[in-house]
């Protein structure tokens, strides 16, 4: 739809709507695969986590392949015991269908998952999944912050907090 829009507003454009949208999933595909960082502490905490022997999943809104690349461009991908799409969930965030895919492919009942999340729609998702959820700052959803406190049961900064047992618990 967006590309379609795009099309339609700047119409001296020869794309077709495909080679618009195939150009920006590369864009995208290369910035996420070759240049999206961990959240700061992130690498540390998969790893204490994997150490402990706790089962670790992605819930995500992007592609199979932008998580996977992701998370094999950040040495993680290992750890991970599920990865799971909202498109093969067939559902979208806020719906909690990709947060309980996850946990039926631990083996883990929902309400023993932590989830995290750094947008609203992701927060409700977890919370809908009956799942206890830790929202974690970021820039492009730092505007929605009262919100992220106001929906999560858990505040951090960054991965460090939780490392470090400085996390906010929420009322």
């Amino acid at each position: 739809e967006t590309a379609q829009y795009f099309l339609d507003i700047f119409p001296e454009l020869t794309h077709t709507r495909e080679e618009l949208e195939a150009e920006w999933y590369q864009m995208a595909f290369d910035i996420y695969t070759k240049e999206i960082s961990l959240k700061k502490g992130a690498y540390n905490f998969i790893l204490k986590m994997h150490r402990e022997g706790k089962k670790l999943g992605i819930a995500t809104s992007n592609t199979r392949a932008l998580a996977e690349g992701t998370l094999k461009n950040n040495g993680v991908f290992e750890y991970m015991h599920s990865v799971w799409t909202s498109d093969e969930a067939k559902v979208g965030k806020p719906s909690p269908d990709v947060y309980l895919r996850v946990a039926e492919s631990l083996n883990v009942n929902p309400s023993r998952c932590l989830v995290f999340e750094d947008v609203p729609k992701g927060i409700m998702a977890g919370k809908n999944a009956g799942m206890k959820v830790c929202a974690i700052d970021d820039p492009f959803s730092r505007p929605q912050e009262a919100l992220k406190r106001e929906l999560a049961d858990y505040y951090i900064q960054d991965f460090d907090d939780v490392l470090n047992d400085t996390y906010e618990v929420l009322e």
